[in-house]
């Protein structure tokens, strides 16, 4: 008996010591550096038509995180994340030369908005990555950019320090990693087949998933599909109070999914417009996605239509 004590006890040791030693080893290395990208040379094609689609995604995708209304995409504080995070700031991502991104390379801009890592290797933080994105809209991004936007010209704000608690910093040792750059061309969906092309947009494009999924931590970027729960939602959102919300169940479910209350018309009213099917206005952080077509956000539907249904009775903030 006394053996198995002395096992034990040592155990438990062993145990103390490994997660003492990781902390120790989080709390020094803090968010990894990775080797500094080296993207093959890329030239993107700044044509009006490209720099239209790509304000079109980037007001989905950029401006809300990188700036306040009225205001350069000078970045901001994220008040929508984790007290437990720390306090975590968006870069500034405007044309000037030393404070944003008026030095990158297309390449590295395309590598960064594919991988989440900076042309100096630093990982972007809670930054989404886009790896199913198709090249000509990730490249009409860039284009965007580059452009005489007012919101994109140079601004001389530094970005402001982030200051990670020791949480984020354990997760981006751990689960939280740069993805893998694509090894050939990405090429643009099928536009007359509403079912691939609703998956794009949900997925490769506005990343829906992520937020209706069950868990960020758990999601899978490069195959969304494979990510737990894929849009049976109840993922713990928070709103600018910090407040939960959680992500609606979106799958086909009759009593708890889209099919409970949502129709094509009102699901197009709720998504480009933030209306829910009563009437009232959908909670923060779903924000209308005024930029979508209702082509689009159809397709978004019929592609809905046909993921798996998952039974989860989400209870909606009040």
């Amino acid at each position: 008996m006394q053996k198995i004590l002395r096992i034990a006890g040592a155990l438990v040791l062993l145990a103390v010591v490994a997660v003492a030693g990781f902390a120790a080893f989080v709390a020094a290395r803090g968010v990894p550096t990775y080797d500094k990208p080296t993207p093959a040379p890329l030239t993107v094609a700044h044509t009006e038509a490209q720099v239209v689609r790509g304000r079109k995604i980037a007001s989905m995708l950029c401006v809300q995180c990188h700036s306040v209304p009225g205001q350069p995409l000078k970045g901001k504080l994220m008040d929508d994340l984790p007290t437990e995070f720390g306090e975590v700031w968006t870069a500034n991502i405007t044309q000037h030369p030393e404070h944003g991104i008026g030095r990158w390379t297309d390449g590295e801009l395309v590598h960064l908005l594919r991988t989440g890592v900076r042309r100096d290797g630093r990982y972007a933080v809670v930054m989404p990555q886009f790896p199913n994105m198709s090249d000509a809209d990730i490249q009409a991004v860039v284009a965007w950019l580059r452009s005489a936007d007012p919101v994109v010209q140079p601004d001389p704000t530094p970005s402001h320090p982030n200051h990670y608690n020791f949480l984020l910093k354990a997760l981006t040792n751990t689960v939280m990693k740069p993805l893998p750059a694509p090894t050939g061309p990405i090429a643009p969906p099928d536009t007359t087949n509403p079912v691939a092309y609703g998956r794009y947009v949900a997925d490769g494009l506005i990343a829906c998933y992520a937020c209706h999924s069950a868990d960020f931590k758990k999601m899978n970027p490069l195959h969304p599909e494979l990510s737990e729960g894929y849009y049976g939602g109840g993922n713990p959102m928070l709103d600018r109070q910090r407040r939960v919300v959680p992500s609606a169940n979106l799958t086909p479910d009759e009593t708890t999914g889209l099919a409970a209350h949502y129709t094509e018309a009102n699901f197009v009213r709720a998504v480009r417009f933030g209306q829910r099917y009563d009437g009232q206005p959908l909670r923060y952080p779903m924000l209308p996605h005024t930029g979508l077509t209702d082509s689009e956000v159809k397709a978004i539907y019929a592609y809905l239509q046909t993921v798996p249904a998952i039974k989860n009775a989400v209870v909606a903030a009040q």
